[in-house]
């Protein structure tokens, strides 16, 4: 069982370049893909989307990858003087319209886009082969820290579903006796109508009739079997889907024998049930 959630942290260091690759991760029901690179190295993204969708099945996941090239020189900065000279004129009009006094600064011209061009680029073919064995690290790491909070989650989860299968056989304990508290009560409510003469055979007719309509045993042999499966499938890798889905059909049965109990002991256990299944399902929310 793997955690949708995630983190890994990686340096880079080659031959022109220097920087980080960071991967990271948070729940979701499908697969969303994030991947945040210098405006220079935009031709290795479908590299990594690839590499990346073809390892994880859901999740946001986000690799953003930062790069700044070790020794600049006259040739990878080109400045826009032309368009700097106009956007400050432009700048100064619009602060007198606005009567603002305060006057232009360089940092604010740069950071306008156009103004400062870094001819920077990078050859996929050549930094690809740099940058895969370091994607490759860092997935190991991220995959380390999703199996470690799987594994945490794996253990909560084992625990509510013991709980559950507790209260259960609490359950079918007090549906063994469902069928002599039935037989009571009509033979009870026989007598209040009829006095003592009443035609057995009538009381057993009525009784039948009224285990058709409250019994829970096939009930809890669904559940039981939903168990099973439930138990079988979270031993794979990617199950979460498969867990919720299994949930939703545990929940539907558990409803079942809520709204046919007629115990005290029944209903409290029901309650049980479901809270331990509605913290099954908080825990699935966040397993792949």
């Amino acid at each position: 069982m793997k955690s949708m959630t995630g983190f890994a942290h990686s340096p880079i260091l080659a031959k022109d370049f220097q920087g980080t690759l960071t991967l990271k991760s948070y729940n979701n029901r499908f697969l969303d893909i994030s991947i945040f690179l210098p405006p220079y190295a935009y031709r290795i993204e479908p590299l990594i989307r690839d590499y990346l969708g073809s390892r994880i099945l859901r999740g946001k996941i986000e690799c953003t990858l930062k790069l700044k090239k070790i020794e600049l020189s006259l040739e990878d900065i080109e400045l826009q003087f032309q368009a700097a000279v106009l956007l400050s004129e432009q700048l100064r009009k619009l602060a007198k319209a606005c009567n603002i006094e305060k006057d232009l600064s360089l940092d604010l011209i740069t950071k306008f886009p156009g103004i400062v061009d870094m001819n920077i680029e990078i050859d996929e073919n050549n930094f690809w082969p740099i940058l895969m064995p370091i994607l490759e690290e860092t997935w190991q790491e991220f995959e380390e820290s999703r199996i470690r909070e799987g594994t945490a989650t794996e253990e909560n989860i084992r625990g509510q579903l013991k709980r559950l299968k507790s209260k259960l056989n609490e359950i079918e304990l007090q549906a063994d006796s469902l069928e002599r508290i039935v037989h009571e009560q009509i033979v009870t409510r026989f007598k209040e109508l009829l006095s003592e003469n009443y035609d057995e055979s009538r009381v057993l007719q009525e009784v039948a009739v009224q285990l058709v309509r409250l019994t829970i045993n096939e009930e809890i042999g669904r559940l039981r079997a939903h168990i099973d499966a439930f138990e079988s499938i979270a031993r794979q890798p990617v199950c979460g889907k498969k867990l919720d889905f299994l949930c939703q059909e545990m929940n539907r049965e558990i409803n079942t024998i809520g709204s046919k109990s007629m115990l005290v002991p029944v209903s409290h256990a029901v309650v049980e049930m479901k809270d331990a299944l509605e913290n099954i399902r908080e825990q699935l929310r966040n397993v792949e």
